[in-house]
């Protein structure tokens, strides 16, 4: 049984925002940084710091934590990118169980604000990283490093701004917004 025009009309969303669009991409390369500065210190190089205060990060504990982080805070801000792509309205087919399923709205809209909220918080409340001593760092590498996590401070707003952009285009019985 094939859905009605009215039916894809309904359960189908106006496309999102070019503005939302560029901003969900936006997310990636906002935490791309920080990310490929770990992972420069996992492969062994001192990335500004001393090298007594290098030592630490120089365990296979330590190497394989800086990894982790970089690959989980990268995939977390790729899944921005579901909410302005099919992908966030349906789960895709190749994952078991629920592959194939709409998506409910609030069920991308609670978790990605939450996720804006809770980054927000994080990242504009910390004092900027070469306001404070580090004496395990060089001047230069601090400094660098400050540049480096900088960007974080984008992460929260660019997600809240387009978990509002999925929330207005799948909100039910209201008309959607124009695409641009």
């Amino acid at each position: 049984m094939s859905p009605s025009a009215t039916e894809r009309a309904v359960n189908h969303p106006a496309p999102p925002p070019r503005w939302a669009v560029w901003s969900a991409h936006l997310t990636t390369l906002v935490v791309l940084p920080s990310g490929l500065w770990r992972l420069a210190m996992a492969a062994g190089w001192p990335s500004g710091y001393t090298i007594e205060g290098f030592r630490p990060f120089q365990t296979a504990e330590a190497k394989l934590s800086m990894v982790a982080l970089s690959v989980v805070c990268e995939l977390l801000a790729l899944l921005t990118i579901g909410l302005v792509r099919p992908w966030g309205e349906v789960v895709p087919r190749w994952i078991p169980l629920i592959g194939g399923r709409a998506v409910r709205p609030w069920a991308a809209v609670a978790p990605a604000a939450l996720g804006a909220v809770a980054l927000t918080w994080l990242w504009s409340g910390l004092p900027w990283w070469w306001t404070y001593p580090h004496d395990d760092m060089t001047g230069a590498g601090a400094l660098v490093v400050g540049i480096l996590y900088q960007p974080l401070v984008l992460w929260g707003p660019l997600l809240a701004a387009v978990t509002f952009s999925y929330y207005r285009r799948h909100r039910t019985g209201r008309p959607e917004p124009t695409a641009g």
